[in-house]
């Protein structure tokens, strides 16, 4: 008998566990008793106006906000379902990459938090680095960042980032 191959290994697994669940599912809880069903729904999370520093006038905003002149060219948080999305945080200061790294993820952190999500639940990250050799200085800021199981990762080098960040960082989260 030759070896079996993984993707007859894998067809097999699926093929028990379909047999499993499908006895499963004639002995299942009635409806009202399962998890509700998820909305999959885009909704736009939005950043509070930013407070006046100590001594510095506030500037009223209005109670309803106008529509702009023309529509944004992305968001910066979506969710749909129950997905959090985040788009690419830069650093756009002077700085060491450990310290572009480390803003970035403090970033990152308060939009998951606002979205109500957090770093651990974090599924997907791309890092996008302005020099390669920067690999293993990102990294030492950037491990233990995600909690103790992160999510997948893929880190490339880009011919340039807007606003001479040396890091750009996105990533999708559950909430």
């Amino acid at each position: 008998m030759k070896n079996p191959s993984r993707r007859g290994l894998l067809k097999n697994a699926a093929a028990a566990a379909a047999g499993v669940t499908g006895a499963a599912a004639l002995t299942a809880a009635p409806a009202e008793a399962q998890q509700p069903a998820i909305e999959w729904k885009k909704k736009i999370v939005r950043r509070a106006p930013a407070a006046a520093a100590p001594g510095e006038k506030q500037t009223p905003t209005p109670a309803t906000p106008t529509a702009p002149a023309k529509p944004p060219l992305f968001n910066g948080i979506v969710t749909f379902g129950n997905l959090v999305f985040i788009a690419g945080i830069g650093a756009h200061f002077a700085g060491t990459i450990e310290q572009h790294t480390a803003h970035v993820l403090d970033e990152i952190e308060s939009n998951l938090k606002l979205a109500g999500s957090s770093m651990d639940k974090v599924l997907k990250v791309n890092v996008y680095l302005a020099d390669l050799k920067d690999y293993a200085k990102m990294n030492s800021v950037y491990q233990g960042r995600f909690g103790a199981e992160p999510g997948v990762r893929t880190t490339v080098a880009v011919a340039g980032l807007p606003g001479d960040s040396l890091v750009e960082i996105d990533c999708i989260a559950c909430l």
